[in-house]
């Protein structure tokens, strides 16, 4: 399984800081995880802004990056700061 984390407002979006899901077999990198999450959870495109990164096992990626059951799946919320 893998451990979805959602950090910041994703946290308050989604209801949850975090969840073990299965990947369906559809779902192999960031992008499709980032629409089957998005059309699952009915986030209205919360998880598919451009502004929103990922990071898998602790690294940040750029999308598309492989994903697979296992893994932890990090969303994280555009930072400010100043």
């Amino acid at each position: 399984m893998a451990e979805i984390l959602y950090f910041g407002r994703l946290s308050d979006v989604t209801g949850t800081f975090c969840e073990q899901v299965s990947l369906p077999a559809s779902v192999s990198d960031t992008s499709a995880v980032r629409s089957w999450l998005d059309q699952e959870n009915a986030l209205d495109g919360a998880l598919l802004e451009a502004s929103v990164r990922l990071a898998v096992n602790g690294e940040i990626v750029t999308d598309p990056y492989p994903v697979t059951d296992g893994d932890e799946i990090a969303f994280l919320p555009p930072v400010g700061g100043g």
